[in-house]
């Protein structure tokens, strides 16, 4: 579905993203891992176009995403939606109005510049606010909501663009261990119920190996590991994160127990719709 080939992104002197190839040939939820300023946020920065490439190629079937321009580039990033550390929330308005910006992108230049939506776009947001377990605060002014809650509002905006994969860019960084597991849950629920591809930049070797049915480690812009969660031993880690034999997983842990990527949670898990934190 989507290749790289010999990737490299450079800032000045500094290369960010050094040569890197490798390809996802179906929908699965791929999680990038290694320190920061590793190249990851980069990496999907790249792939969404929000940073130019300086070299290479990402094909996405037979087109070369890196040279779409105008109108083409548009819908190509309305196609792989991007979910923030940050939320990129508008914090003023209501939670609704905020899910709806994601059609944006798909309607015409006059009803963008006055954020006109239909009927059916409101319906389809509380439908996607519905499915995150936060409908009850469609009314609330994003600025209202605790963290957890936020990037759920994140999440739904992203489904509203109806896109072929999402991106997510630590999307659990900011946010306590509860509200973390939530966040995921919905993630992993988005991609094994809808097949999209999720490509998720974490700094947690827990998260990774619980929600991911692929891992791809990056230490200073290069790719050094790529395989299934379970090949993740610590000798594996240490490589990515360039530590020695005193290296403690626990320093990288969030304390998520969600189980095996693929199979159903145990009975005490708690899903999005169960817990409005």
């Amino acid at each position: 579905m989507i290749q790289f080939r010999n990737v490299s992104k450079s800032f000045g002197a500094r290369t960010a993203v050094n040569g890197i190839s490798f390809g996802i040939d179906k929908p699965q939820m791929v999680g990038v891992i290694g320190r920061s300023g590793a190249g990851k946020s980069t990496l999907l920065r790249m792939i969404n176009r929000l940073t130019p490439a300086t070299s290479g190629q990402i094909l996405f079937g037979d087109r070369d995403i890196l040279s779409l321009k105008g109108a083409m580039m548009r819908r190509w990033q309305r196609d792989c939606a991007m979910v923030f550390q940050q939320f990129n929330l508008v914090p003023r308005l209501d939670v609704v109005t905020n899910v709806m910006l994601g059609r944006l992108n798909g309607h015409g230049t006059l009803k963008s510049l006055f954020n006109v939506f239909a009927e059916d776009d409101v319906r389809d947001a509380l439908a996607a606010l519905d499915r995150l377990g936060i409908a009850q605060e469609a009314t609330k002014r994003a600025e209202e909501l605790s963290g957890g809650q936020q990037q759920r509002v994140a999440i739904a905006r992203a489904l509203m663009q109806t896109p072929y994969m999402i991106l997510a860019d630590e999307p659990i960084a900011s946010l306590d261990p509860m509200n973390a597991k939530i966040v995921m849950d919905a993630l992993r629920e988005i991609h094994e119920r809808d097949g999209k591809m999720v490509i998720c930049n974490l700094h947690t070797l827990d998260t990774a190996r619980s929600y991911c049915d692929r891992v791809i480690g990056m230490r200073d812009g290069v790719l050094v590991f790529d395989g299934k969660p379970e090949e993740l031993t610590t000798q594996a880690a240490r490589e990515i994160y360039g530590a020695d034999e005193s290296f403690n997983e626990a320093a990288t842990s969030t304390a998520i127990d969600a189980g095996a990527p693929g199979r159903s949670r145990s009975a005490g898990a708690m899903s999005p719709a169960a817990v409005a934190v």
